[in-house]
């Protein structure tokens, strides 16, 4: 089913916490007394006997805007000191603002702006970073303000601070479009906000550069690309999607490299799709996904 992303009486509620009893019915029944109709409803657990419990409800209320302060306070009352469950109540109108930070790579950034503005994806581009100015006049195209930030040997701090400066409080998620730098654990911290990175599937096996001739050389028979979130351990973040597609040895290095960059479009565009539509909770460093 589609959900109303423009209307401005849907919201959705997001649940995580240690599994139990009546943890359904309580959600159920606090939108039910504020005559709220649930629209979906997804819920999984970990274990039923001491596990943890994720659910997701989309549910339609008339002048939701209104009411949303009161149904929250609510829910902290129902939800969080009766049964120490962490939630999170949305209006599904709400776009959420994602910068896109580059490198010299389009073939990600270009389908990340063509997919928004086509309204396939659920959100805002206030601005794109990139550390060459390569790409700029093709962003412009789409009516985006470019910033070029370059990142100089041995003062990678200093761009750090001038990206902080356009990004913390202006966004509410960055997507790492094939951006070849590595964000600092500090920076990570003081964004406030999840960062998603794009990068292929031949990871550990392949790592540094060059890893399609390299495994060109080994005979890979799959071709693959991991979106998942940045955490401040390299590569190593919760994973929120991946896909594959077969190859020959027939085919050239140019040719994986081709077959590569369209599941890298593929595989970020759901990450960031679902992001934005608040289907991804996160549980450590693994991910639940509605």
């Amino acid at each position: 089913m589609t959900e109303q992303h423009h209307d401005p009486d849907y919201g959705r509620l997001i649940v995580q916490g240690a599994d139990r009893p009546g943890i359904v019915a309580s959600v159920s029944g606090v939108l039910t007394e504020h005559g709220a109709n649930i629209v979906s409803l997804d819920q999984t657990s970990s274990d039923p006997s001491g596990g943890r419990f994720f659910q997701r409800t989309v549910f339609h209320l008339p002048d939701l805007g209104v009411r949303l302060d009161g149904l929250t306070q609510v829910l902290r009352t129902k939800l969080g000191d009766r049964l120490r469950l962490e939630f999170r109540l949305v209006e599904a109108k709400r776009r959420k603002r994602a910068a896109i930070m580059v490198s010299k790579a389009d073939h990600c950034l270009l389908d990340l702006l063509w997919r928004q503005r086509r309204g396939e994806l659920h959100m805002d581009v206030p601005m794109v970073i990139s550390n060459h100015t390569d790409l700029g006049d093709e962003v412009r195209q789409f009516g985006i303000p470019f910033f070029y930030v370059p990142v100089e040997k041995g003062d990678k701090a200093a761009a750090e601070k001038e990206q902080l400066n356009l990004l913390k409080g202006n966004v509410d998620l960055v997507v790492l479009a094939r951006y070849m730098q590595i964000l600092s654990g500090d920076f990570l911290e003081e964004l406030g906000a999840p960062v998603i990175n794009i990068h292929h599937s031949f990871l550990p096996a392949f790592m540094g550069a060059g890893p399609y001739q390299r495994a060109k050389e080994r005979g890979v028979k799959l071709v693959g690309a991991t979106a998942h979130y940045v955490t401040e351990d390299l590569d190593e973040g919760p994973i929120i999607e991946q896909d594959v597609i077969r190859v020959a040895h027939r085919e050239s290095v140019r040719e994986l490299q081709r077959k590569g960059a369209d599941v890298e479009r593929l595989v970020l565009s759901r990450a960031v799709a679902w992001h934005c539509e608040d289907r991804i909770i996160r549980d450590g460093n693994s991910t639940v996904v509605f």
